[in-house]
């Protein structure tokens, strides 16, 4: 994130006017940007939008995919950074700024960026919601200019199997095991839906 970001993400506050205050919102458009990190999965074409908005303390995160690959969890994490220049797989590492370990969005350790998994109905579409205590629109550990990140199979929450080095050589408490990744984007602040 640029220089200008980080200092202006510290000031950022909600819009407020005659008719009241509207949250502070961003919006992320998922798309493949190029092919996933294993050369074994095909690319899927997941494409879509991710809102998030902000509740008091709360960041409520809606999204809306479709082409998103085979039925059921489909791993959906914030990644470190918004470079796609090696299409989602130069996204860097899920998003830690306290360097913890990964989990599930509501355990205690968990990365920030841990959301979990989405669910992908038969026709490769998901469509949900989910509220976060840990993910911030501003302040110095806001995640705008970061990624969204939609993987091709489960996040184990990191209660996998830790012995054995798990997908993309990485262990359940570091990926949690949620392969490829099939769809990404930059968080940018900006109206929802």
């Amino acid at each position: 994130m640029s220089i200008f970001l980080d200092a202006l993400a510290d000031f950022i506050i909600p819009i407020c006017g005659a008719g009241g205050c509207r949250p502070l919102t961003a919006r992320c458009e998922i798309a493949p940007r190029g092919k996933p990190c294993d050369p074994s999965q095909p690319e899927t074409g997941c494409t879509g939008i991710v809102t998030f908005e902000m509740e008091k303390d709360t960041c409520v995160i809606k999204w809306d995919l479709k082409n998103c690959g085979k039925e059921g969890l489909h791993g959906f994490h914030i990644h470190e950074k918004a470079d796609f220049s090696d299409g989602c797989a130069s996204a860097g590492p899920h998003y830690n700024p306290d360097n913890k370990q990964h989990g599930g969005p509501q355990d205690k350790e968990r990365h920030v960026g841990d959301m979990g998994n989405i669910v992908v109905d038969k026709n490769g579409c998901s469509k949900g919601e989910l509220r976060d205590h840990l993910i911030k629109l501003s302040g110095p550990w806001s995640v705008i200019g970061r990624s969204v990140m939609v993987h091709a199979d489960p996040d184990d929450l990191g209660r996998g199997d830790n012995s054995q080095p798990g997908v993309n050589g990485k262990t359940s408490k570091t990926t949690g095991n949620a392969g490829a990744r099939i769809g990404c984007g930059e968080i940018r602040y900006g109206r929802p839906f």
